[in-house]
């Protein structure tokens, strides 16, 4: 399935790169799905991803440094290409899957535990 462009109005911000907007709607509890969605090339530096669902994102190119995506939802996401550099990751995830996932363009596998 290829990667979506959501017409949610958080998500459009994101695609705008208002990382800061983003963040604000979302500390005032507002929410949006995500999943699937398209972020290729975006500067998303700053993102308060933290407890999104991004299973089955598409991140190819994208600068995510410094992220946190811990108790994010990555399965199914592909991060080819993307700048991860600072970035905390879910501990279920390991440092091979998030460099074949950077290198080579695969899906990571990431089970939540329940």
């Amino acid at each position: 399935m290829p990667p979506r462009i959501s017409q949610d109005p958080m998500y459009q911000l994101l695609r705008d790169e208002k990382v800061e907007q983003f963040n604000k709607l979302k500390a005032d509890g507002k929410t949006c799905d995500l999943t699937g969605c398209d972020f290729k090339g975006l500067d998303l530096r700053e993102w308060d991803a933290q407890g999104l669902n991004l299973s089955d994102a598409y991140f190819r190119g994208a600068d995510l440094r410094s992220v946190d995506f811990r108790g994010c939802n990555l399965a199914g996401a592909s991060l080819a290409d993307a700048k991860i550099s600072g970035c905390y990751f879910p501990d279920e995830i390991g440092a091979q899957e998030i460099l074949m996932s950077v290198q080579h363009g695969t899906r990571v596998r990431h089970t939540i535990a329940e």
